[in-house]
């Protein structure tokens, strides 16, 4: 597969707020680095997506610089602060950074499957790398930041290949579309690859898993899961590849279900339960729809003593958030309705636009009826996806264990 060339960006050029944009100035100060197209009075006018702009106050300030998409909401999204250049030396620095992060993260854990870089989180903005084994897979945010694919590869590819990745990918493709992989460097992928996590074995299906392949932003509470999992019942809702699901039967769960719509996904949590050593006959792989099955369970009188429930996210944009609220508490009731006495629910949320206050708010005892369950522990991703204080978009995963 051919690398996809970058265009070379042009030489930066200055964009003006409009004038009576003074908070997007305070709040890039604080660190919060996207610039909304509607902010801007003039100058990304010929702007190409990937270029680097200025950005200056109404009356001149400089305010740093960025990379541009011009035709996305998010116009710029900014690296620097004041007259700071944005440069390959600044990328370089930035790249070293985040990967001498990760090393102190995971020095000396068996654990080859992890972020490198997690965008705005590593200042970094539009750009994400995960590494699975030898593979790492790059996803860019946007057109501009997919125009500098190639200098953000010259950044980070040195650490890489001393970790011994020697396959660097793009992965492009929308939601809802076929994902397309575009080498740019090193050999052809192949489209499966074993990884661990936490000394727990796993099978990557690169070729077509969701985000860069799998969910590594769930990895401690996977742990959770298989800690709390010993000698219970355990389901697993929207399982997917079964992460949490082998976590569970490695733990010491008595049986575990998966249960989720997509065949393809039960076929790679298999491989990885037979990778990790359990026989996948000795539990149970349903396709169905989720709501549809706990019905049908309920009806049957089934209950399990841990559920996980970890559905995609209910909320695509902030419009949708008052449906988002709705599905998640009707969820969680159908949930609690099949929890044995002394249960414990894991319910987690992957929508940016809900916070956790009111994620938590779909739990409480209004939504749950009359099962009283208390909040014992929130999570959120694991420490190699760091976001930034004044970021809130970044914390979008919240994991709730309620007993």
């Amino acid at each position: 597969m051919p690398s996809v060339p970058a265009k070379a960006p042009k030489a930066s050029r200055r964009v003006v707020l409009a004038a009576d944009q003074r908070g997007v100035a305070a709040r890039l100060a604080r660190g919060h680095p996207w610039i909304w197209r509607d902010t801007i009075a003039h100058g990304l006018e010929g702007v190409r997506a990937g270029d680097t702009v200025h950005i200056v106050t109404a009356d001149g300030s400089p305010l740093g610089e960025g990379i541009a998409d011009p035709d996305s909401p998010i116009a710029v999204r900014m690296w620097t602060h004041g007259r700071a250049a944005l440069d390959q030396a600044l990328l370089a620095e930035r790249a070293h950074r985040a990967c001498a992060l990760r090393q102190a993260l995971f020095a000396g854990a068996r654990c080859d499957a992890y972020r490198v870089v997690n965008g705005e989180g590593d200042r970094m903005p539009g750009f994400v790398a995960d590494r699975y084994g030898p593979i790492a897979i790059v996803k860019t945010d946007g057109e501009g930041a997919r125009a500098r694919v190639d200098d953000f590869t010259a950044a980070l590819a040195p650490a890489l290949e001393a970790w011994g990745v020697r396959t660097l990918v793009h992965r492009t493709g929308g939601k809802g579309e076929s994902p397309q992989h575009h080498v740019l460097r090193g050999p052809d992928p192949p489209e499966t690859v074993d990884v661990e996590e936490h000394g727990v074995p796993f099978v990557v299906d690169l070729a077509h898993g969701q985000k860069t392949g799998a969910f590594l932003d769930q990895r401690d509470n996977r742990r959770r899961v298989g800690e709390l999992a010993r000698g219970r019942r355990v389901l697993n809702l929207f399982s997917y590849a079964g992460g949490f699901s082998l976590h569970a039967a490695l733990g010491g769960a008595t049986h575990v279900t998966s249960v989720d719509m997509a065949t393809a996904a039960h076929t790679t949590a298999q491989a990885s339960f037979r990778r990790a050593g359990v026989q996948p006959g000795l539990h149970t792989f349903v396709t169905a729809e989720v709501r549809g099955f706990l019905d049908a369970a309920r009806s049957r009188g089934e209950a399990w003593d841990l559920i996980v429930s970890d559905p995609p996210s209910f909320a695509p944009n902030e419009r949708a958030t008052g449906r988002a609220l709705a599905a998640y508490r009707a969820l969680h009731r159908a949930c609690v309705e099949v929890l044995s006495p002394g249960g414990i629910l894991c319910a987690s949320s992957c929508s940016s636009h809900v916070d956790a206050a009111a994620f938590l708010g779909t739990l409480d005892d209004a939504s749950l009826g009359s099962r009283l369950l208390s909040l014992a522990e929130l999570h959120g991703a694991a420490p190699d996806h760091p976001t930034l204080p004044a970021f809130p978009e970044g914390r979008y995963l919240k994991f709730a264990v309620l007993l």
